[in-house]
């Protein structure tokens, strides 16, 4: 490749996540309308979700090579990925019932700074000193929106319910991150997200069941519907699809730099959702979010395509 070209390539890269981040940040804001109307349940939600999302991940798959019988092999690791996953998801709705998606969406920065520390346990990686400290900024103003720039509840650590059960959902998907990449056996990366999928599905299915049975699915409005669609169908089949893009034309820093946009864009989506504006002071935590971004993309490193990829957040 020239190297115009390869600046092309980059740069498309850069512009593919910061629409995977506007993307995955409107899963938060839409998701908590539709939690907080109180008209579904976290698993009635996740489990539709779920569903639909397999069977665009699936169309995906085929349409990309098909299903390779190398990628049906030892299953079991289909197994504990998909329940890290759902733990996740289920987590993720249970908390938007009573948290913020502001504050939820914050928490989710917290999720880099996690898989570096369970990514060294698990498989001896070791960060730099200029991710490692990007990372710890971006965890700083991560907590500086969850408690609101409250230093009195920050340093008592006193978390509300919905931000300390999303807080198990976030270990889950901090696991899940270096554990995929540990179970990948270079299969594509559709196919492998697929298979990932299919167990999610299955598990959540199987804790679901009474929450599916009571849910009246014909009397849901439209905008519960609209919630549905959005976070299967654009919340994870689309940037799932955006992901694979991305890491292959960026490092895996810079890809992971785009994940402390999501409270930026959160915002957005809360004041179009007529949500309102946070306070003024919650604007510390998010300049120093971008901070951590800036960081991120400076930190130099040849592209290397990350192995696994999947649907955020989300």
């Amino acid at each position: 490749m020239t190297k115009r070209l390869i600046a092309s390539e980059r740069r498309n890269g850069h512009l593919a996540m910061l629409l995977f981040s506007f993307l995955v940040a409107g899963s938060f804001s839409l998701g908590g309308v539709a939690m907080k109307a109180d008209i579904i349940s976290p698993l009635a939600i996740t489990s539709v979700r779920f569903i639909i999302a397999t069977l665009g991940v699936g169309l995906l798959a085929m349409a990309t090579g098909g299903i390779s019988k190398s990628a049906m092999q030892a299953p079991w690791r289909y197994g504990i990925l998909g329940a890290l996953f759902a733990l996740y998801f289920i987590m993720m709705f249970t908390g938007l019932e009573t948290a913020s998606a502001i504050s939820i969406s914050a928490m989710f920065t917290l999720t880099p700074v996690l898989s570096a520390g369970i990514a060294y346990i698990l498989l001896r990686q070791i960060t730099t000193r200029r991710v490692a400290t990007a990372l710890s900024v971006g965890a700083l103003g991560a907590l500086w929106v969850v408690f609101e720039a409250d230093i009195s509840a920050l340093l008592a650590f006193e978390l509300g319910r919905g931000e300390m059960l999303y807080f198990i959902g976030i270990v889950a998907h901090a696991i899940y991150t270096p554990l995929a990449s540990r179970f990948s056996r270079g299969e594509r990366a559709p196919e492998f997200v697929f298979f990932i999928m299919i167990a999610t599905t299955a598990i959540v299915l199987a804790v679901s069941i009474p929450d599916i049975m009571a849910t009246d699915w014909s009397a849901l409005p439209m905008l519960v519907w609209f919630v549905i669609l959005y976070i299967a169908l654009v919340a994870t089949t689309l940037t799932g699809t955006i992901l694979i893009y991305a890491t292959m034309r960026l490092d895996s820093a810079k890809v992971m730099a785009y994940t402390y946009l999501t409270p930026s864009w959160v915002i957005l989506w809360e004041i179009a959702l007529g949500q309102g504006v946070p306070p003024v002071m919650i604007f510390g935590g998010i300049a120093l979010t971008t901070l951590a971004l800036y960081l991120l993309l400076k930190h130099e490193e040849k592209p290397a395509p990350i192995a696994v990829v999947q649907g955020a957040g989300s």
